[in-house]
């Protein structure tokens, strides 16, 4: 906004210089992902060290809060993935419900090539490991089928402005069809039997969220307590509590409770006119209360103008991606190869399952929806994306680290070696489609470069 350090004093206006600072690194997506990746690297050095004995202890030690006579005990890694990830969920809802409300979701023909090609990305993973496990550990086929948001779009903004803002969109909206999808599979088929009775809790808690937001209940703080009642219920009912965020994103307001449409001659009207008639500049500001009191008024009026679901986003992004991913992948990136014959490790069928699935069937089922889909007629590819890109694409979403990650805790929960198979084939093939999907898309946008140059010659 122009001038506006026209109202701010010399102090004020440094400190708000290192805001904007803070502000740039922590929307920084690259920082983000390799926060994370640093914290995954510190996890496996940790896990072959002599460390790991120590730190497996504080992991398995228990954590409990008291609410009166009612206890509830959980270990320190049971925390992180059930509570703090249910924060991550959260932030994934937000991040679904803003697309479905105003961005490419809500256009279902713009929407319909991403969403289709992240369904066949699901599928042709979880069929390459079905098929090496159809005698085994079968029950893992989900683990190769999700995105990571954070880490594909960091390894992707290392491109820069090079990537065409249609390949931006399409892979947005691929991986956020991609979580939804992995939602819906957590919810169906990694949950424990349900206790029917905190399963009617958690539906009457969503019940009271809902009210809320169709009164049009703009304060956060009750959306807040309710989300944590609600995660409780869930918690207790067998379904994996991390869904709970993402219900309580949906039930978040995504308008204003105002009429914007009136807010500027309001302003200038009534509240701006008032607000100077009460200013003494002779007088301290403590003792204006007439000023103050209508400054106060503004300043409600105007924080509402930011609808609630925006004021939630901001409020939980920097400690969702510089704090709670990072100790997710700490905790969960403790693979111990030490003791383990690295042979027998890579030659397992649930690795190499995993593994494949990531690096052919990913690429495989995203290419191959989007091309029967384009050659067809059926739908068109954005501005400026050709084929090319889309490869890059499918090859980028093999990206599966911290949904992989969650589903492999789920799928083999209790059995230690099938754990480690797992999440040591997620650390390999997420590496390796990072580096293989930015050397692909680094050549896409070349070729799309030299094509442009030669239809401008």
């Amino acid at each position: 906004m122009e001038n506006i350090e026209l109202v701010y004093t010399n102090k004020q206006q440094k400190r708000l210089r290192r805001k904007s600072m803070y502000e740039e690194i922590t929307d920084n997506g690259t920082i983000a992902a390799a926060v994370m990746v640093l914290a995954a690297v510190a996890a496996v050095i940790v896990a072959n060290s002599d460390a790991f004995e120590l730190v497996h202890q504080l992991l398995m030690m228990p954590f409990g809060v008291n609410i009166g006579t009612l206890t509830l005990t959980m270990p320190l890694e049971v925390f992180v993935n059930d509570f703090l990830m249910a924060i991550f969920f959260l932030l994934v809802g937000i991040e679904l419900k803003f697309e479905m409300t105003v961005g490419e979701l809500r256009q279902p023909k713009q929407a319909l090539l991403p969403m289709l090609a992240a369904v066949g990305g699901v599928v042709a993973p979880a069929a390459i490991y079905a098929v090496l496990n159809k005698s085994g550990a079968i029950h893992g086929w989900a683990i190769p089928m999700a995105t990571d948001i954070a880490f594909a779009l960091g390894v992707l903004s290392l491109l820069g402005n090079r990537v065409p803002a249609g390949v931006r969109v399409f892979f947005s909206t691929l991986a956020i069809a991609d979580d939804l999808l992995a939602i819906v599979v957590i919810a169906l088929f990694y949950g424990s039997s349900p206790d029917f009775l905190w399963l009617g809790a958690a539906a009457a808690t969503t019940l009271v969220l809902w009210a809320l937001n169709h009164t049009e209940h703009v304060r956060l703080a009750p959306y807040m307590v309710l989300g944590l009642v609600l995660w409780f219920c869930l918690f207790q009912s067998g379904v994996h509590a991390t869904l709970a965020g993402v219900i309580l994103a949906f039930c978040v307001p995504s308008g204003t409770g105002l009429r914007l449409s009136r807010l500027t001659t309001w302003l200038e009207d009534a509240a701006l006119p008032e607000l100077e008639d009460n200013y003494d500049e002779d007088a301290h500001v403590l003792g204006q209360h007439e000023f103050t009191a209508t400054a106060v008024e503004l300043e409600r009026t105007i924080h509402r103008v930011s609808p609630p679901l925006i004021r939630l986003e901001r409020a939980i992004a920097t400690p969702v991606n510089f704090i709670i991913l990072p100790i997710f992948a700490f905790v969960n990136a403790q693979v111990r190869l030490v003791d383990e014959p690295l042979l027998a490790l890579a030659i397992d069928p649930i690795s190499i399952g995993v593994y494949l699935g990531m690096l052919l069937g990913k690429p495989l089922g995203i290419f191959s929806v989007t091309a029967i889909m384009v050659t067809t007629k059926l739908a068109e590819l954005p501005e400026r994306v050709s084929l090319a890109h889309i490869a890059g694409v499918g090859v980028l979403g093999g990206i599966g680290f911290t949904m992989s990650i969650l589903i492999a805790g789920l799928a083999f929960a209790g059995e230690p070696h099938e754990i480690l198979a797992a999440k040591a084939a997620i650390l390999a093939g997420s590496v390796t489609a990072a580096l293989a999907g930015l050397l692909i898309m680094r050549v896409a946008v070349a070729r799309a470069g030299h094509a442009l140059d030669d239809k401008g010659a």
